[in-house]
């Protein structure tokens, strides 16, 4: 987490030291396309575990770019505040370059296994 007052080199390290590692940004990301669930997000990112999704959450919560709010329907979604929002277009650009620099060396990519299912 980022401490108030601190000195960075630049503003990227500012950036990178505030979405620390990668499970925030693919939280983020998830987000980013649709409020959503505890349970939803645990589904669809299998690799993180339990403890790291909820402490993940907790961060962003805390720093500002997610919260958690009730939805029409009465269940509890995680959303991207304001501030979280800012970060989509570099969120896409990220997902955009993942996406053409792995095909062009042959990653596979869990949406290409669901897609075909």
């Amino acid at each position: 987490m980022t401490q108030r007052g601190r000195l960075y080199g630049c503003p990227v390290e500012f950036a990178l030291d505030t979405l620390g590692g990668k499970w925030k940004t693919v939280i983020l990301a998830r987000i980013k396309e649709q409020p959503m669930r505890y349970s939803e997000l645990r589904r669809l990112i299998p690799s993180l575990s339990d403890k790291m999704l909820t402490q993940r959450l907790a961060d962003l919560v805390d720093i500002g770019f997610v919260t958690l709010a009730a939805s029409p329907d009465g269940k509890e979604r995680y959303t991207l505040t304001e501030r979280g929002h800012d970060l989509a277009t570099t969120l896409q650009a990220l997902y955009d370059w993942g996406q053409v620099h792995g095909r062009a060396i042959g990653v596979r990519f869990r949406s290409d296994i669901d897609a075909t299912a």
